[in-house]
């Protein structure tokens, strides 16, 4: 892989991380810390996000529910999880904390509703 530059997001610092792979080992220049070191090596090798979004809702109050992920998914599998949850639709009454999409794509990784949704 070639070198790539990152901003550390583990800290306010912000550190600009450079990251590079040398005979198989991945370097990371520019962390102020070990958490940063950590980070980069992570975003270099294996990218991982929260997800958020929303869901229709059937029913309810408001046409459509914030959702989380309770963990991080790998980045390439970012679309194939949304493309997923912009076709399902939750029936109303929701209970902040729910889990509306288990294991999502395969993930291993339950997607959530961020708040409360009354039927109408």
């Amino acid at each position: 892989m070639p070198e790539k530059e990152y901003v550390c997001i583990v800290c306010p610092n912000s550190c600009r991380l450079t990251v590079r792979e040398t005979g198989g080992e991945v370097e990371v220049t520019g962390a102020g810390c070990a958490r940063g070191v950590e980070h980069g090596k992570n975003e270099y090798t294996n990218p991982m996000r929260m997800l958020t979004t929303t869901v229709a809702v059937k029913d309810g109050i408001h046409p459509r529910l914030s959702v989380v992920s309770d963990g991080e998914i790998p980045r390439e599998k970012m679309k194939e999880c949304l493309d997923y949850l912009y076709g399902i639709e939750v029936q109303a009454p929701v209970k902040a904390g729910e889990v509306l999409a288990e294991n999502i794509c395969g993930t291993g990784v339950n997607i959530l509703a961020s708040r409360s949704m009354r039927q109408m």
